[in-house]
């Protein structure tokens, strides 16, 4: 039962979030318009009755924000397509300009637009790469995603090739923490970056198929080679024959030493040949 109970879990519970974001996405982009949209629809006559008296009010409300949805893609799309004109060019420059001088509001702009362009510029390489990286401690290691580099103050000071890394906390990955580490400790990881998010959100449970891979990205050069030991052969050689001759020159002085007998015994054998 048990087992059954988490099966259906995992099924509904991706399309449950799912479900749930795109409600979300949808009423932040409808609710400021989605009155002026009803009351467009309720106004279409269709012969002599409105649309209101042949529809019910729900029909008119789910179908005024798929209007407002398609409104917003197509304004979108133009605005797309006339920037890239020159005199609309000149016009936004002219509004960026204006809005960066209002106080407070310059700030937000300023920030928000920095933020987009990094993300959706084609040329950024920003929270593409995953890496490994020694944290909190050396020896514990955790996923990472490299923002870039770190800024040209801190590397000046530290005299070291530094990067940003930006650490994701789980299950929630839109808060983290941003460290600076040396291109050295750093091990790249050949997955892409939703395969990380997936092992990050899910609190490691889920493991992508990129990450069944050998780590082949380490750096070899990082790891100390041990030089083979090198065997004299002319002492190898030398060490037996050494060994013989100290024999040899042991030999003789044992039997040396046999054939002397002590003072004792020479005194005690002239006394018995003299009695």
């Amino acid at each position: 039962m048990k087992k059954y109970f988490l099966t259906g879990l995992i099924i509904l519970l991706p399309l449950a979030v799912t479900v749930a974001i795109v409600i979300f996405v949808v009423n932040f982009l409808t609710q400021p318009f989605i009155g002026v949209a009803v009351d467009f629809l309720s106004s279409i006559s269709w012969g002599k009755q409105r649309l209101s008296d042949l529809v019910s009010p729900k029909f008119i409300w789910y179908s005024s924000r798929l209007v407002i949805l398609a409104g917003l893609f197509l304004f979108t799309l133009f605005l797309g397509a006339m920037a890239r004109w020159f005199f609309v060019r000149s016009l936004l420059k002219l509004s960026d300009k204006i809005l960066n001088r209002i106080p407070l509001v310059n700030k937000i702009y300023k920030t928000t637009q920095e933020i987009i362009k990094t993300f959706f510029s084609t040329d950024s390489q920003s929270f593409k790469k995953v890496v490994l990286i020694p944290f909190p401690s050396p020896g514990i290691y955790c996923m990472g995603l490299v923002s870039r580099e770190a800024p040209k103050m801190v590397t000046d000071h530290f005299k070291r090739d530094l990067v940003s890394v930006f650490i994701p906390t789980t299950p929630n990955p839109t808060s983290g923490f941003i460290l600076m580490f040396d291109k050295k400790d750093i091990i790249e990881l050949p997955i892409k970056t939703e395969d990380a998010l997936k092992f990050i959100v899910s609190c490691g449970v889920i493991h992508p198929e990129s990450l069944s891979k050998k780590l082949t990205s380490a750096p070899a050069d990082k790891v100390p080679k041990k030089k083979p030991k090198m065997i004299n052969k002319t002492k190898a050689a030398s060490a037996p024959a050494k060994a013989i001759t100290a024999k040899k020159q042991i030999a003789p002085k044992k039997t040396a030493a046999k054939g002397k007998a002590s003072p004792k015994k020479t005194a005690a054998k002239k006394t018995t040949k003299k009695k």
